[in-house]
């Protein structure tokens, strides 16, 4: 016996198969309305106190306060009118600062000295009473791109090295590099504290062979410099000017702004 196809259409084509209709009810449930409640980490990540991962250790230690009543769960929730305290000190919830600085030369990349040397918040002190901090660091003689902000999940994402966030450096040496030591640094060198590869270098169009764009992600402490000082050059000047996509445009040294809706959530979304 011939088995028979499936019924075509007019047109030529299958008809598709009527299927049972679903029973009223049986879509996708709406989500539970906000209740306004926020997990203690990201309370405290949003107070500019801590990362949440730093704020999860913070818990654990039993250095936070709920309403008077000392809490170690991991996802406890507290609501709007909780009072939270740290370490005894009440925290609040803080509106988030973004913003970038144009460093100068002179300035440690820290919140305060014990040697009273002339700190990157001095220059940032007039941007709001809300409590923030540099976004990675920048040694003294370094200029350039520095952000600032009290977003905790934020700095942690930028700086951490899983992550890597983006950052450009315009470099003056002592002396030409040499194509020999230019393929060097690009094929990738091994310093002290492990093996280290650029993203990309460059001579810069227009100036001498010792003026270099240097385009990298990792963190590590005075990496650039280190790069260099490996192959016996010295660094006369180090300027960042990009950082996980922000530039120092239209910054003056020592200049600051806060960053746009539109560069933050670059920032979150990008990096």
């Amino acid at each position: 016996m011939q088995k028979r196809g499936p019924k075509k259409s007019p047109g030529g084509r299958p008809q598709k198969p009527i299927g049972k209709k679903k029973p009223a009810g049986s879509g996708p449930k709406p989500s539970p309305s906000n209740d306004g409640t926020m997990r203690l980490n990201k309370f405290l990540a949003h107070s500019g106190i801590a990362s949440r991962r730093e704020a999860d250790d913070l818990i654990k230690a039993g250095l936070v306060e709920v309403n008077g009543k000392t809490i170690t769960e991991m996802g406890f929730k507290v609501k709007p009118a909780d009072e939270v305290r740290f370490n005894g000190s009440e925290i609040r919830k803080e509106k988030k600062v973004y913003l970038v600085l144009n460093k100068p030369k002179g300035f440690i990349t820290t919140t305060d000295d014990p040697k009273a040397r002339k700190t990157v918040m001095e220059l940032v002190g007039n941007a709001g009473s809300e409590r923030f901090y540099p976004v990675g660091r920048l040694d003294r003689k370094t200029t350039g791109v520095l952000l600032f902000t009290n977003d905790g999940d934020l700095a942690k994402k930028l700086t951490h090295p899983s992550h890597g966030a983006r950052k450009i450096y315009e470099v003056g040496l002592d002396k030409n590099l040499t194509k020999t030591d230019f393929h060097k640094i690009q094929d990738g060198l091994e310093l002290e504290d492990g093996p280290i590869k650029v993203d990309e270098i460059q001579y810069i169009e227009g100036k001498s062979k010792n003026n270099i764009g240097i385009v990298i992600h990792s963190g590590r402490n005075r990496i650039v410099r280190r790069i260099f000082e490996s192959l016996e050059y010295e660094v006369t000047k180090l300027d960042r000017v990009f950082f996980a996509g922000i530039t120092k445009k239209n910054l003056n040294r020592g200049q600051w702004r806060y960053l746009s809706e539109k560069e933050v959530q670059f920032l979150k979304i990008n990096n």
